[in-house]
């Protein structure tokens, strides 16, 4: 029994033991209590700090180590900070509080769940990438930035534009679903030290009595995920910079030493690209460089998200002065051959066995019996256990899904379950292996594998029979455009949205009262249907040509058709940063995908209804599904993609049935997903260009098939692009300053309809009438006249309609004067 003095302040560090004990039950708590705080000689009373010491010293903290941690709040506290800030609503001086608070308690978390090696400098008010231009002070000129330490306003600047200047670029990091924002660099950038955030960060953890490693994006991989600023030659060399760069990564690593830091984190993930010779000599030529100033200090260079190849793995085992390598064990499983056959002596390894990037319970029998096959390479004592990557891909916390189906709940771990699982396994390599964690473990694995409700014989026949077909329509693209215009009567450049329209305050009231049944279905769907109204109007009064029904009932592209599809779970609260202050929630994928039930007809009836106009039918493409979700682990990816496909396919056919003649099927995160190894390319586009193909594989030559993607590197997938064989796709062009179009300068020919961004809607800035019409210029000199569209780069879901409308109206605008000029020079 605990003494009825000693309840009230167990109920206070229930919180506590559960982080450190996950799954206690009664018996489990009272004993780890008494174990940790020894009842006998306390006299009754307790308080907080005495049990963080007595936890500390009962549980020496093992070999242990999280790349980095989700940064937004369990209940994303650091989104609606930014938001009120970014609205006037706030002060930075409310801003910095939350960000703090935030802070405290992620390395508060991770210290009392016993991790060794916790990361500092991986909280971001937007960017990690952003906050290393921010240090190295490389402002592009155009904001105006006149020296010194940089402040928000510049900061948010360089990430949202402002009134007069537009953002810099923003692509995907690697293949995540992350967004950073690239670095333009030039011969003539001026660098300095104007940033002190990662000392900042050292030393706001090292008052809470934390002693963290910092983590700096490293120079190399730096430079690498740069891009040659506007006007500068493209073939720039950006690593001709990294001598102007070291001196900076210099002083900052001085600052660190003298603030007491005996680790630091170089996260180089381009080091599991395909590199040439010329790119891995810098990394040996940078780390020499930096050698003395790293002297006194354990050097650890972090790779990520794939295997890494043989030759980078030789470089970077002998880079100087490095202390320690951390790699990803679960997307670079053949790394393992490369450690066991070759690891340096004396070297740390940090094995990154714990999926950073996917929401399942570890197997940790399979984890621990990785670790202790590489205790013979490594040695007992360099051995640390780590996660794959950093754990800001994955939601936040389990313990906040509290309607989560039980079962299904057994079978995951969110970022703090998976720092649970990291200490667990080091304690269990050490020798302290909770018997009872590991046979809990066990039991969900076997639950999840035996679980009827995962398997769909019909589905997973269907998938199968689709590998004899290529699902090409039966008509080539020239023949269909034809056919579909003497139906839709399109003028020159038609005009269009990509989908959503703002995402009111009011709308999400009606949908979160309609999900809590506080307002009838009628009730609800009266509010979308005045909505969808009102979306209509806006768009015939600004004269655009095909129009779209806003998606006011949709809380997300892919989250709104898991929900209608079978084999799909969902959180409340398991949200992950995609850029700035925008996240999502992605789906569960558990099980076999099929499609009960329409999805989006009759929405899109109901919008067709309210205009002569053509209304386009709105889906998610099954890349993006599949791509945007947290996709099951036991069967490859591709047979979920295929599934998802022929659910999509049934959506398209009933759309068209009902007499929709334009679909999107948007497959925004299709480049995404495209394997950072070249030589996985070709498998990857086969599979993911062959699941488009099948939604719309059957639809008659007049219905129109448009297409959308974004925010990503087009340019060297583009033959894919076209393989796809949509009748028209958009895609993201302004925001990455006109990137899209080298590769029609360079002779790629495009014959179906195309329309590349003239505006970016990521930024609250309002693009002139004269911009757009330059942009569209642009793409006259590249493109037919009979194919391009012109659009927006991405859907308006984030802005406000006082932002919007006046862009669009300057788009119309701005496609009017084009009009008439082409009609004048015939």
């Amino acid at each position: 029994m605990i003494p009825s003095c000693l309840k009230g302040t167990v109920l206070a560090f229930r919180p506590i033991l559960a982080l450190l004990y996950p799954h206690p039950g009664k018996a489990r708590l009272q004993s780890k209590w008494r174990s940790l705080v020894h009842i006998s000689s306390l006299h009754g009373m307790v308080n907080p700090a005495q049990f963080r010491e007595m936890a500390r010293i009962n549980q020496r903290k093992m070999a242990s180590h999280i790349v980095g941690y989700p940064r937004m709040g369990p209940k994303r506290e650091l989104k609606f900070a930014l938001e009120s800030f970014w609205d006037g609503k706030s002060s930075a001086e409310d801003l910095e509080k939350v960000a703090t608070d935030l802070k405290s308690s992620i390395w508060k978390q991770m210290s009392e769940a016993g991790i060794k090696y916790i990361p500092s400098n991986t909280f971001s008010y937007y960017d990690q990438v952003l906050d290393t231009t921010a240090m190295l002070g490389a402002v592009p000129e155009r904001y105006s930035w006149t020296g010194g330490e940089i402040g928000l306003s510049t900061y948010f600047s360089m990430a949202r534009g402002n009134a007069t200047v537009p953002a810099m670029e923003m692509t995907k990091w690697f293949d995540t679903n992350y967004h950073f924002i690239v670095p333009e660099l030039g011969p003539s950038t001026k660098f300095s030290y104007a940033s002190h955030k990662a000392v900042s960060e050292y030393k706001e953890a090292k008052a809470l009595g934390i002693d963290t490693v910092p983590v700096l994006i490293g120079p190399v991989s730096y430079l690498l995920l740069s891009k040659p600023a506007k006007g500068v030659e493209k073939s720039f060399s950006l690593l001709s910079l990294l001598g102007s760069i070291l001196p900076i990564y210099k002083e900052v690593v001085a600052e660190l030493k003298a603030a007491g830091a005996s680790w630091i984190q170089f996260d180089e993930p381009t080091l599991v690209k395909d590199l040439d010779a010329h790119e891995l000599a810098a990394f040996s030529s940078a780390y020499a460089e930096l050698e003395s100033a790293l002297s006194g200090l354990n050097v650890l260079i972090e790779t990520y998200f794939a295997d890494i190849p043989a030759e980078s793995y030789k470089t970077l085992t002998s880079l100087s002065g490095v202390t320690a390598y951390g790699f990803d064990l679960i997307r670079g499983a053949k790394t393992l051959d490369l450690i066991r056959s070759s690891f340096p002596s004396g070297k740390y390894l940090f094995a990154g066995v714990v999926d950073g990037r996917n929401i399942w319970a570890d197997d940790l029998a399979a984890s621990l019996s990785t670790l202790q096959s590489l205790e013979a390479v490594a040695g007992k004592d360099k051995l640390v256990v780590s996660t794959s990557c950093s754990l800001m891909h994955t939601a936040v916390d389990l313990v906040n899904e509290t309607k989560l189906d039980d079962e299904i709940k057994s079978w995951l771990a969110f970022a703090a379950q998976k720092v649970v699982e990291v200490n667990a396994l080091a304690k269990a390599l050490a020798g302290q292996k909770d018997e009872a964690y590991f046979a809990a473990n066990a039991a969900a694995l076997a639950s999840r594998k035996s679980s009827p409700r995962v398997t769909n014989e019909e589905v997973q026949k269907a998938a199968a029979a689709l590998k004899g077909s290529d699902h090409r329509r039966a008509t080539n693209v020239s023949a269909r455009l034809d056919a579909q215009q003497k139906k839709l009567n399109l003028p020159v450049l038609p005009t269009t949205t990509i989908g959503s329209f703002p995402q009111t305050v009011e709308l999400r009231r009606v949908r979160r009262e309609y999900k809590a049944k506080k307002i009838s279905e009628e009730e609800y769907v009266s509010a979308i249907k005045e909505e969808i109204s009102k979306v209509v109007k806006i768009q015939e009064e600004l004269d655009i040509d095909v129009l779209v029904h806003g998606e006011p009932e949709r809380n997300d592209m892919v989250e709104y058709f898991g929900e209608q599809l079978s084999g799909f779970a969902f959180t409340a609260n398991g949200w992950v940063q995609s850029y700035g202050s925008r996240c999502v929630k992605p789906p569960i994928i558990y099980g076999d995908v099929s499609r009960p039930n329409p999805m989006t007809v009759f929405w899109s009836k109901m919008a067709q209804s309210m205009t002569s106009r053509p209304m386009k039918g709105m889906l998610t493409g099954p890349v993006t599904i599949l791509n945007w979700s947290f996709v099951r682990n036991d069967q490859p990816r591709f047979e979920t993609c295929y599934q998802i496909a022929l659910a999509i396919k049934k959506e398209v056919e009933d759309l068209e049935a009902a007499g929709i003649q334009v679909i999107q099927i948007d497959e925004a995160a299709l480049r995404e997903g495209l394997p950072l190894r070249k030589s996985e390319h070709a498998f990857y586009l086969d599979w993911a260009v062959h699941s488009f193909r099948i939604t719309n594989c059957g639809v008659q030559d007049t219905t129109q098939i448009h297409t959308h993607m974004c925010y990503s590197n087009f340019n060297d997938i583009i033959h894919s692009i076209i393989d796809m064989d949509a009748d028209v796709i958009t895609i993201e062009n302004s925001r990455s300053d006109e990137k899209l179009l080298s590769v029609f300068r360079e002779g790629v020919k495009y014959g179906a309809g195309i329309g590349p961004g003239v505006y970016d809607i990521h930024s609250p800035r309002i693009p002139s009438t004269e911009e757009i019409a330059d942009r569209i210029n642009k793409m006259l000199a590249v493109l037919d006249t009979n194919i391009l569209w012109v659009n927006p780069d991405c859907g308006l879901k984030t802005r406000k309609y006082t932002e919007v409308k006046p862009a669009l109206t300057n788009m119309v605008s701005a496609t009017k004067l084009i009009r008439t000029q082409l009609a004048s020079a015939k």
